[in-house]
């Protein structure tokens, strides 16, 4: 029979330190109950209905609380496995210092369509955008769960570029491509261009403009 300690450690081990319950009541009876009990103490934290985390270097789950980005991205990796979710879109704008302010959303890749929006018990919702991972250029990063994959900069400036809307923010993903825009070299957005195969008007317009400021950058 699997002890507190023992639930608590099967949690730990898991990618992000965050698992189901519905991958947790195979080592027990009343795991909700436990759960329960578990987070009423501090040792375990309720990310999102039946996902649950521990938190990182004994810290007290009744007070601490995972980054928003870094919550969406331990309750998609729960669900969808461990390295099938990426950071992207406002999420990885908030994670390049893009968007200054927390936005109280977030937009995660996964691998499968048709996922709702999940909300955040300590409030936040997760936006879950179906993409073919495999073609986004992604690179790891750590959190305070662990290492996750995040859309580089200048994927980032492609994905809010185009596709703006994602996430339900136009306005704070307008401001954030502007913000990345001048980190990102030209060669490198048409290096994601060309694996994607297509951009839109605004991008198209963009892609002048950087290469125009980059000849008379060479010219200078």
């Amino acid at each position: 029979m699997v002890n507190d300690v023992d639930i608590v450690r099967a949690i730990e081990r898991a990618p992000l330190r965050t698992v189901r319950f519905v991958d947790l009541r195979k080592l027990g009876t009343n795991m909700w109950r436990t759960l329960d009990r578990l987070a009423d103490q501090g040792a375990v934290t309720r990310l999102a209905h039946g996902v649950y985390t521990v938190p990182p270097d004994g810290r007290d789950g009744g007070t601490w609380r995972p980054t928003l980005e870094a919550a969406g991205l331990a309750v998609a990796t729960a669900r969808f496995g461990n390295r099938n979710a990426v950071l992207m879109g406002l999420g990885a704008a908030r994670h390049w210092t893009a968007i200054p302010r927390a936005i109280g959303v977030t937009t995660v890749a996964v691998p499968e369509a048709g996922r709702p929006p999940v909300e955040l018990d300590g409030g936040g919702r997760v936006h879950l955008i179906p993409r073919d991972l495999d073609r986004l250029d992604a690179v790891l990063e750590t959190t305070e769960l662990g290492p996750v994959l995040v859309t580089t900069p200048a994927q980032t400036l492609y994905d809010l570029t185009m596709k703006p809307a994602q996430g339900g923010m136009p306005d704070e993903a307008a401001a954030a491509a502007r913000n990345l825009r001048a980190r990102v070299r030209v060669e490198d957005l048409r290096g994601v261009v060309d694996t994607h195969g297509r951009a839109n008007a605004a991008l198209r317009t963009m892609l002048k403009a950087m290469d125009l400021e980059a000849r008379h950058g060479a010219e200078e």
